[in-house]
């Protein structure tokens, strides 16, 4: 796996964990819940830059999309 491929796995593995600690889910739920969001989808592709974001700016992202039903580009 590459640096890019690393990357993106470990903001995986913190959004699980985010999920099923604030929505009270178990692990395979979570996983469901971040597995089919449109972030995720983003996030798998590299040309977004998502990758290099902090996992909790995109957690950020995902619960928004998760409380709207789809992704929210907040504005100040």
């Amino acid at each position: 796996m590459d640096k890019k491929g690393q990357l993106i796995e470990y903001i995986t593995q913190d959004l699980v964990a985010y999920v099923a600690e604030e929505f009270g889910l178990s692990v395979k739920e979570a996983m469901n819940k971040v597995y089919s969001s449109k972030l995720y989808e983003k996030l798998l592709d590299t040309e977004t830059g998502l990758y290099l974001e902090g996992s909790g700016y995109v957690y950020g992202i995902l619960k928004d999309e998760l409380k709207y039903g789809r992704l929210v580009q907040m504005e100040i």
